[in-house]
């Protein structure tokens, strides 16, 4: 009897401080993002799947025609084209109408002399930022700022998230966005501070040795100068 009441309470307060914890489903990384179907300010999608091929940057911001959000936006927008020159579209996503979507950009453009070009998905009833974990009860009812960076596959590859008081730095997620896309393309992991490590710059790390032989074949091409290592485990190269 006490193991049944004990379940019972447990079920019922899985509690922080007295009061019971409410779930966030969160996209982990790695695996395919939650199918959707939105009205966005370019019209109606299909998501992921109108954007098979191409990386995609999804963001959620609180709230139209507030401060922070709209000097956001604008960072998005004068660094757009460098996104798109990566083969990544961005979408903006906030719990507001498409009727407010609208009248914002448009207000953006008068005043900023900034023409917001990527869509902004209008989610009103919530359910697609529930879906993707972009509400967190603690920090009120509006969606945080969290960005997806989302793979031509379909798959998560990234995810960041800041507070509504916080604007976020677009130069480090297009830094994010180039680390992975070079970790692709090269085989290499990527050090603190990429491109500009305090230890080895702009290069690439090559995975850890998985024997003794390949760990002997590493130090040989360290040897030779075909690539540095600080020891077998710790080797890098010129990308």
């Amino acid at each position: 009897m006490t193991v049944l009441v004990f379940l019972y309470w447990l079920n019922n307060h899985n509690e922080l401080g007295g009061k019971r914890m409410t779930e966030v489903n969160v996209p982990r990384l790695g695996e395919k993002v939650p199918s959707f179907e939105a009205q966005t300010t370019k019209g109606k999608i299909k998501f992921p799947g109108d954007y098979k091929g191409k990386w995609v940057v999804l963001f959620s911001h609180p709230a139209d025609f507030t401060p922070v959000c709209t000097t956001e936006f604008v960072a998005f927008q004068k660094r757009y084209e460098k996104f798109k020159e990566m083969g990544a579209e961005l979408i903006g996503l906030s719990i507001d109408q498409v009727f407010s979507h609208i009248k914002w950009i448009e207000w953006i453009k008068e005043k900023l002399g900034v023409k917001i070009e990527f869509p902004i998905i209008a989610d009103d009833t919530g359910n697609i930022a529930k879906l993707y974990g972009m509400i967190h009860p603690g920090k009120g009812t509006n969606t945080v700022r969290s960005v997806f960076i989302i793979d031509p596959q379909g798959i998560l590859r990234a995810l960041l998230y800041y507070p509504q008081e916080t604007g976020r730095n677009i130069d480090e997620i297009l830094r994010l966005l180039k680390a992975l896309q070079t970790s692709d393309k090269e085989g290499v992991a990527l050090p603190a501070n990429w491109p500009e490590n305090e230890l080895i710059k702009d290069h690439g790390i090559i995975p850890p040795a998985e024997s003794e032989k390949v760990a002997e074949e590493r130090l040989e091409e360290a040897r030779k100068g075909e690539i540095e290592c600080f020891d077998w485990w710790f080797c890098h190269k010129k990308l």
